[in-house]
């Protein structure tokens, strides 16, 4: 215990240790029997959210990194980081930059010999990140080399339970028995049975026969079987991916306790670890209410449990969680989900905001979960992360805590709740789009006026104005956007102030304000960065595996005339298999983002996932050569209304005289819709088919787009669930599955209070099917496609859809029915989608 009384410190000396400070108060050293005085490191400084400038020796987050580096004769060798180079002055070596590829400054890596060598931190950057897979954990081999077994092991006697009917049965159990694992880099870690024996049950069994411990408690009831089905449990093992080294993400040892996190801080002189656990439990704290010592839980909690997650992100900062063991409680009766915007209703909301003069906003919730009330009565038994003196109370559960069952969906309740309370309304085409009533602040046009009373009067002109929330991302469309942000739903939940402001990286892809030709303001959405990254990865797998560049230039997704489904080149194995469908899981993604260029080429390969050849994983590899040259395609949500003769090419027709003239036969609307405000969009679609398009199974492929003025809403390109006999069947069903989505389109606008005036319209290249669908005197000469015929045809009549011919090389939807060649053509369809800027 220290003391300020230099007479009650026996290591006090008065004469030697006391000095004056520049104000002339005396102050003492303090030292006792085995240290001499304490050295205070000066504080670093710091930016305004308190990360380090220049990365000082304190907060150097590279210090203590574990990699393999080139160390003399081509071989390579594990090191570890210890300190910054300096040179004969005491002076660092190099120059730092925030890109970790750019940083230059040297560092002293000290390796198992003892030696000591120097590298610069780009090139210790670089070795990390090749040696580590897509969730940062080293991908190398390893061995078992030992055993132990702990003093809660069940002993080889007592293997066998004796049920109440007198039944012995083996007890399934792995408790208290670890494993020894040498890994390829040298070193050996001490790993749980229950750990490696789910990643790599074959080598673990084999291991026990070899040391005859296979009749041990942990072995004896689960050994047999893998020997026997060794080959399948392998072949399963092998698609599921490689053996990593969890124990290190990025070359920095994970913890997998809070004491071994305390042990990695104390070994590095550092507190990252710490400080991480302290900030995730600040947060926790307010979501859980710790009893006094010795109080039990109320009558009607359950017991539960919970565990501290450990993680690195890409920059090295280290990150803890608390999560709830979600797993060990009952399923619920309800869905446990949060909620997610569409994606279609995102491009709608930003062709309104760009249509309207809107502004918007976004934002994250803080600690979404933790904020929102738990609906489940559980408690726990704090643990060391609590701190020594909770550590064994009982701490009731209060929110919903990360892992639990139903968090998402607790999270979800009370997100309703606020946006409820905030007077917003959820819209019933989509449950996640909150709407409500406004006003401008200024007078806008005339036509932005529901009545004259209004715009005589002044006040300004009613609108709607839109939330739209994917979980904890909230987006903002409104003439007050950061306000109603900011003052209404900051009131209610923390948000992250560096997430406010006009939405960046929203959804995975990059939003961007864009200035048309003509001056007109709007949104542009690109998936740019994920695809460089995404082709970055595959040319290193490319190279690695073959040696050579990915084919260049590529103009089209695929090679001209090329068909997956007739392909007969050799079977992947399972670790192929496994990395194609990887890649096909990264291509559908692109495609989500808006990459309509390539959606058929990847609905094709999509349908090989069962059993993938090699053909495929060249295609797919063409596929990414060639959004390697066009990654930069951005969709530009246009809110320009299109230039169209509407009177030339969609005239009226008389109904009356035929079977669907009847006085009832109009356009049902939702009895509970909003009173539509603002402007109507004009609903357009192409559509078309590829008869007979797959050469084994001969089923059509159907292929259409929509838009909302300029904007690209919605497209699809699926093969057809019929096989049809002639191209005026598939061209028929195309047409049909092209009016349902209209269908729903018209009524999810008008649930979000957006005007639908007049009907959409739709271009088809078929003269046969454009005939049958809106000439009211035709008759259906075949009766295989009676319900497509009358299903489009009585949308005619209602004026909900209305369809003329266009030409197939200006059909927009050829794109999304079959692979182009390379030309005019194809370049004309996708200029049409996609902006290249």
């Amino acid at each position: 215990m220290l003391s300020n009384d230099p007479d009650n410190d026996p290591g006090h000396d008065d004469s030697s240790r006391s000095h004056q400070s520049p104000d002339g108060t005396d102050y003492d050293y303090y030292e006792d029997a085995s240290h001499g005085p304490l050295h205070m490191p000066e504080a670093d400084y710091v930016d305004v959210k308190g990360n380090p400038i220049m990365q000082q020796s304190l907060t150097d987050k590279l210090i203590n990194i574990e990699v393999l580096l080139p160390n003399g004769d081509d071989a390579e060798a594990l090191g570890k980081v210890i300190r910054r180079s300096v040179d004969d002055e005491g002076r660092l070596k190099g120059k730092y930059n925030d890109s970790p590829f750019y940083n230059t400054l040297a560092y002293d890596v000290q390796f198992s010999d003892g030696t000591v060598k120097e590298y610069q931190a780009n090139i210790i950057a670089q070795n990390v990140l090749t040696q580590v897979d897509g969730d940062g954990h080293y991908a190398i081999g390893f061995r078992i080399v030992g055993h132990k077994m702990e003093g809660d092991a069940i002993r080889k006697e007592d293997r066998y339970i004796t049920r109440r009917n007198g039944q012995k049965e083996m007890r399934k159990t792995t408790k208290g028995w670890k494993l020894l694992v040498q890994w390829k880099d040298g070193t050996r870690q001490w790993i749980p049975l229950k750990d490696i024996k789910e990643s790599n049950p074959v080598d673990v069994a084999e291991y026990a026969v070899a040391r005859g411990i296979d009749d041990e408690a942990a072995f004896a009831w689960w050994v047999s079987y893998v020997i026997k089905k060794k080959a399948a449990i392998i072949s399963a093992v092998k698609a599921r991916g490689k053996k990593t080294k969890t124990s290190h993400k990025f070359g920095i040892e994970v913890p997998r306790s809070v004491i071994h996190a305390m042990e990695l801080d104390a070994a590095s002189g550092t507190t990252f670890w710490k400080d991480a656990l302290d900030k995730e439990m600040y947060n926790v704290g307010g979501a859980v209410e710790v009893l006094d010592e010795g109080e039990h839980a109320p009558p009607g909690w359950s017991k539960s449990s919970g565990h501290m997650i450990f993680d690195v992100k890409m920059d090295y900062t280290r990150k803890a969680r608390f999560v709830k063991d979600g797993h060990l409680t009952p399923d619920p009766e309800t869905s446990s989900y949060a909620g997610v915007v569409s994606r279609e209703s995102v491009r709608i909301a930003l062709t309104y905001a760009a249509l309207h003069g809107l502004d918007v906003f976004a934002g994250d919730i803080r600690n979404a979960y933790l904020q929102a009330p738990s609906s489940e009565k559980h408690y726990i038994i704090c643990g060391p992360e609590f701190g020594l003196e909770k550590q064994g109370r009982v701490a009731l559960i209060h929110r919903a805590l990360y892992g639990g069952k139903v968090a998402g969906r607790d999270f979800w309740y009370h997100l309703r709740s606020a946006m409820e309370s905030m007077g917003f309304t959820s819209s019933k085409g989509d449950p996640d789009v909150w709407f409500r009533e406004a006003r401008r602040h200024s007078r806008a046009n005339a036509a932005d006026y529901s009545n004259d009373a209004d715009q005589d009067s002044g006040l300004g002109a009613k609108y709607y104005e839109y939330v739209l929330l994917y979980v904890d991302d909230v987006l903002v469309i409104s003439a007050n956007a950061e306000a109603v942000l900011r003052q209404e739903i900051g009131s209610t939940f923390e948000l992250k102030e560096e997430s406010i402001g006009p939405p960046n990286i929203y959804l995975g892809g990059k939003l961007q304000s864009v200035e048309l030709d003509d001056g007109t303001k709007c949104w542009g959405y690109g998936s740019s960065q994920y695809v460089l990254n995404s082709v970055k990865n595959v040319e290193d797998y490319y190279f690695k595996k073959f040696g050579k560049q990915l084919p260049p230039k590529s103009t089209t997704p695929t090679k001209s005339g090329y068909r997956p489904e007739i392909d007969t080149s050799r079977e992947l194995n399972p670790d192929e298999s496994s990395y194609f469908h990887q890649l096909i899981g990264i291509l559908r993604w692109i495609v989500e983002l808006g990459r309509v260029d390539i959606y058929t080429e990847v609905s094709m390969l999509s349908s090989c996932l069962a059993l993938p050849r090699e053909g495929h994983l060249e295609q797919v590899f063409h596929v990414f050569s060639y959004l390697k040259k066009h990654h930069n395609a951005v969709m530009v949500f246009d809110p320009r209304e299109p230039d169209i003769d509407f009177e030339q090419h969609f005239p009226d027709q008389d109904w009356s005289y035929s079977t669907m003239g009847r006085a009832d036969m109009k356009e049902e609307l939702p009895p509970n819709m909003p009173t539509p405000l603002g402007e109507p969009f004009v609903i357009r679609a192409y559509v078309d088919s590829d008869h007979a398009g797959d050469q084994v199974t001969r089923r059509s492929r159907t292929g259409f787009i929509v838009y909302l003025n300029g904007a690209p809403i919605y497209w699809k390109s699926a093969k057809q669930t019929s096989c049809e006999t002639s191209t005026f069947g598939s061209e028929f069903v195309a047409m049909k599955q092209c009016c349902e989505y209209l269908r729903g389109l018209r009524y999810k606008l008008r649930m979000m209070g957006i005007p639908v005036e007049s009907p959409c319209y739709i271009f088809g290249d078929n003269q046969s099917v454009l005939a049958n669908t809106c000439n009211p005197g035709s008759q259906l000469k075949k009766k295989s496609n009676a319900i497509c015929y009358h299903y489009v045809r009585e949308g005619c009549a209602r004026n909900e859809w209305i369809a003329t011919y266009i030409k197939s090389e200006y059909n927009i939807a050829d794109l999304l029915t079959k692979p182009l060649a390379s030309g005019e053509k194809r370049f004309y369809f996708v200029r049409k989608i996609l902006h290249y800027i």
